[in-house]
């Protein structure tokens, strides 16, 4: 029976799987070290030439961080009355200007000048060396002074001693001090005015310290700066890659400069600091790389029986005098850790062998035990664990094709999980569409396919969907009263390939499309109904889904249309406001997004789901819809008088009467004997100071400035004149007016009543339309804290005109302010979904003020949110620049931004957001789309923000 025989010959398959595996390994593992010994010593050598190439950018940076302060120094001392004025004495006055260099950089060494004539002075601080360079140095000395002065045709030389205060503490005559600046390097080189020149390293003259010298050509000479490079040195030290690493910096003289073993520089006796040939050094490994090209990069070489790597690198930063790094690092230091990662790798790929033998001969064992797999998955299925992979590989042919379909029958049911998942949790119709349509063709095992939907209005299929298949943009004349049957016939002549063609429908039984999909893969004459009839099930539950998206995007059209219908409302109500509830949202969505890209502190961690997007977005349209219930004579007021009119009318009346009345009395003295003459002139008199008052009255009607104490007692003295009144106050007054009179007697008539007046009539009571703004108020359950005004309205006269500043009195600014109580209020008692709970709160803060003295509620800044604090700087810009207001002029951007920042230094707003709104452009993007021409100039963007308080 060749069966057994061939199943028998099997047998051994275990272990030609073990040593397949175990010898693949080895070979792959011995290739592995080989590469990663090669990769990890290039990486090696590479890191330690980054290193040397970073090093060099550090002493470029160490040598600019020791000269930029001396630079700006010298520009400063080259202005000094120090180079211009003659003789010792005078100079001596300017002596403070240069112990001020040298306490304000330990780095500098000495500050001096040299002159045209050979005079020379330098400072230097004592302190900063050690006692034998200066024996002569009186105890406190701080300051020691090198003088070359010109006394009649010779120059003398003279140390003077000074202390921390610059009191001279002594001064010695020095005739062996010849330093003649002329004869100096640093003298000579220095020709060009108004440049300063960086001298190589040298060894300075007095100290011995080895340093730089910056020096600037003025008028009368040179004036300088030497500074010490000595730490250079322990610099280089810090970067030694191994214990043997030498690191140098020579110069074109093949002088060291800085060393990385420091105490080899050091010479015996009290100027230990010296420039030393690089020959002399005691390891002389850096000389054998001395003339090492930079451009070789890292070079191998032999020394003293070691392998050795050298590279060389150019110092820049010095006007002339090139210096270079030099720099050796034995190679079996270098390359330690590669040997030690190798033979750490060949332990592992030892240890990794052995366990491939082990599990290659346990895997040929299992080779033989498909079934008991199967078994094993089948049972996971049978758990509801449908993402379980089914298929198994084996040689036997019944377990091979029962893996197959078990594993069709797993892919299916996923699918249909997906398909159920895409059905319920799909945010919008075009996302639903791809999955759902990706899913149907992944079941049926087909490539192409599409969907359209069916628009009522032009009665019309739409494309919606496309999965790769050349189907028609749109099919008009679609007959909605025909069958299904009618109109796949009608579709099928328009579609390409083999289409199956599925009709989507609502509960209602109504179209709402069509699934198409190109059986490409399917003979057409073997298409089974079974098929058919699956796909049918699919759509209509696609079509239910489909459904129910489109009224939940439709119900979210309807939202946002009210939304705006609303706010369009508020914005139409007065023509002052006109558009303020539509630019708000706008300059806030735009700010908005710019606090989630900006990637400052402030905002760097603040993101928005997309919920929180559309809830914040919602806020900004509602934000004053509370507006609804403002009067629109307080929001419109245009002078202090106006109610439902402007009652300065009812004023200038009574003028009229008065200035009659003066007529009146002139006529009535003369018929008493008075002359004309005397008469009409008291008459005119008493008109004129009547139009005088009037225009008194009707300018602090106005509201434009402010009311001074001197101008509210002028008025209160007008008030005083009296008039007669001949008609009854009581007839033709409405409901309201009567009730507010009761109580109240009817004067006789005449009735004399003063020009201006506060009357009871005049205050209106809060009756049961009390609002709950106050805390202690027990409807107060948002949290309200606001002071309530005794009266709902206070109509008095004086009351009115005497307000202090604008036209609104403390009732009507109450008012204006309960909008936001009754924005609060409004949207509080929507039936919010859970996703937009924070609507009220986002619509109804942006009153609030970081210092808590905002309004309704009074919040500080830690209850107040990035969204709140961006709506409350939306407002407040829209409402300063607005051009519509009938109480101001739209003001320009600067003007706006200005009082802006003031109102963030105070506290009111939150600097860092109205800094992004300054910052990212975001106001300019406004006013370009919202502000007239003449409101937008030139704004000074960094000096706002650097008026912003930290």
């Amino acid at each position: 029976m060749p069966l057994p025989n061939r199943q028998s010959a099997q047998i051994s398959l275990a272990l030609l799987v073990a040593i397949t595996v175990t010898l693949a390994m080895l070979i792959l593992t011995l290739v592995l070290i080989a590469q990663s010994y090669r990769g990890l010593e290039n990486a090696k050598l590479a890191a330690a030439e980054e290193s040397a190439q970073q090093l060099a950018v550090n002493i470029n940076d160490r040598i600019e961080a020791i000269t930029a302060p001396s630079r700006l120094a010298l520009s400063l001392l080259e202005h000094d009355p120090l180079m211009t004025t003659p003789g010792l004495s005078a100079r001596l006055q300017r002596l403070s200007a240069l112990a001020a260099v040298l306490e304000q950089n330990d780095i500098v060494s000495a500050v001096f000048a040299g002159y045209d004539n050979g005079e020379f002075l330098l400072l230097r601080q004592v302190t900063r060396h050690t006692r034998p360079l200066f024996p002569d140095a009186p105890p406190q000395t701080a300051f020691l002074l090198q003088t070359r002065s010109r006394d009649g045709g010779s120059i003398n030389g003279s140390w003077h001693y000074f202390d921390s205060d610059l009191i001279q503490l002594a001064e010695i005559p020095r005739p062996d001090y010849r330093y003649d600046p002329r004869n100096r390097g640093w003298y000579q080189q220095t020709t060009e005015p108004g440049r300063t020149r960086l001298s190589p390293p040298y060894v300075f003259f007095t100290t011995r310290d080895i340093g730089l010298t910056l020096s600037r050509r003025v008028a009368e000479g040179v004036i300088g700066i030497d500074v010490t490079v000595t730490a250079l040195s322990h610099q280089l030290a810090g970067f030694e890659h191994t214990p043997s690493t030498r690191i140098g910096i020579v110069n074109a003289e093949r002088q060291v400069i800085a060393y990385s073993r420091p105490e080899e520089l050091k010479a015996p006796g009290p100027y230990p600091n010296q420039m030393r040939e690089l020959d002399t050094l005691t390891d002389d490994t850096l000389a054998q790389i001395s003339q090492l090209d930079p451009a070789q990069g890292m070079v191998p070489f032999d020394h003293h029986e070691r392998t050795w790597f050298g590279l060389a690198l150019p110092v820049a930063g010095l006007d002339d005098g090139p210096l270079r790094i030099l720099l050796a690092i034995p190679a079996d230091e270098l390359l330690a850790e590669v040997w030690d990662s190798l033979a750490h790798q060949t332990r592992i790929a030892v240890a990794i062998s052995i366990f491939l033998l082990v599990l290659g001969w346990f895997l040929g064992h299992q080779v033989g035990k498909p079934l008991a797999q199967l078994a094993q998955r089948v049972s996971a299925l049978s758990q509801f664990r449908f993402d379980t992979p089914v298929r198994v590989n084996s040689r036997i042919l019944e377990a091979s094709r029962l893996s197959s379909a078990l594993e069709g029958m797993a892919g299916t049911i996923r699918s249909f999980q997906n398909i159920a998942l895409t059905l319920n949790r799909g945010r919008n119709l075009e996302e639903l569409l791809d999955d759902v349509l990706a899913q149907i063709l992944h079941i049926i095992g087909q490539q192409q396919g599409a969907i359209y939907l069916y628009a009522p209005r032009q009665q019309r299929l739409n494309l919606a969907v496309n999965a790769g298949m050349p189907v028609p943009a749109g099919v008009p004349d679609i007959d909605v009263a025909s069958d299904d049957s009618d109109l796949v016939r009608h579709l099928r002549p328009m579609m390409p390939g083999h289409p199956l063609i599925a009709v989507l429908r609502n509960r209602r039984q109504d179209l709402v499309g069509v699934l198409v999909i190109d059986m490409a893969k399917t003979d057409p004459g073997k298409l089974s109904d079974d098929l058919v009839i699956f796909v049918e099930e699919i759509a209509g539950s696609a079509a239910v889904a489909i459904e129910t998206r489109e009224l939940i995007e439709s119900q979210q059209a309807m939202l946002d249309g009210i939304i705006r219908l609303v706010a369009n409302a508020i914005d139409a109500k007065s023509p002052y406001t006109s558009g303020h509830c539509e630019r708000v949202p706008q300059l806030a969505q735009r700010l908005l997004d710019a606090a989630v890209a900006s990637d400052q502190p402030p905002f760097r961690d603040f993101q928005m789901s997309e919920d929180e997007a559309y809830e914040f977005k919602l806020a900004a349209w509602l934000h004053d819809c509370g507006k609804i219930t403002s009067p629109e004579y307080v929001v419109d007021k245009a002078t202090k008088l106006e109610t439902i009119h402007n009652r300065i009318h009812e004023i200038r009346t009574r003028f009229e009467v008065l200035h009659r009345d003066a007529e009146i009395q002139c006529l009535r003295r003369q018929l008493a004997g008075v002359s004309a003459t005397d008469a009409e002139r008291q008459r005119d008199r008493e008109q004129a100071q009547l139009q005088q008052e009037f225009v008194q009255v009707a300018t602090a009607n106005i509201g434009g400035e402010a009311m001074s104490d001197e101008a509210i007692a002028q008025l209160q003295r007008i008030a005083g004149r009296t008039w007669q009144r001949h008609f009854s106050d009581r007839l033709g007054l409405s409901r309201d007016e009567i009730e507010r009179l009761q109580g109240q007697p009817e004067s006789a008539l005449p009735a004399t009543e003063t020009l201006l007046a506060d009357r009871p009539e005049h205050l209106e009571p809060w009756g049961e339309r009390l609002p709950p703004v106050t805390r202690d108020d027990p409807r107060n359950r948002w949290g309200f804290d606001m002071p309530l005004p005794a009266h709902a309205y206070n109509r008095g006269e004086l009351h009115n005109l005497t307000v202090r500043r604008g036209t609104l009195t403390p009732e009507e600014r109450f008012k204006i302010n309960e909008h936001i109580v009754q924005t609060i209020c409004m949207l509080d008692a929507l039936p919010l979904p859970d996703r937009l709970a924070n609507v009220p709160r986002l619509a109804g803060t942006h009153h609030e003020r970081l210092d808590g003295e905002g309004y309704p509620c009074r919040l500080d800044a830690a209850a107040l949110g990035i969204p709140e604090r961006i709506m409350a700087v939306a407002d407040i810009f829209e409402a300063l620049t607005a051009a519509d207001r009938p109480y101001k002029d739209g003001k320009t951007l600067t003007e706006s931004l200005s009082i802006m920042v003031n109102m963030a230094n105070e506290r009111h707003i939150d600097a860092q957001v109205l800094g992004l709104l300054i910052e990212s452009g975001v106001y300019r993007q406004y006013a370009e789309a919202c502000l007239s021409p003449g409101q937008i100039d030139t704004v000074d963007e960094a000096a706002l923000v650097s008026r912003l308080a930290k």
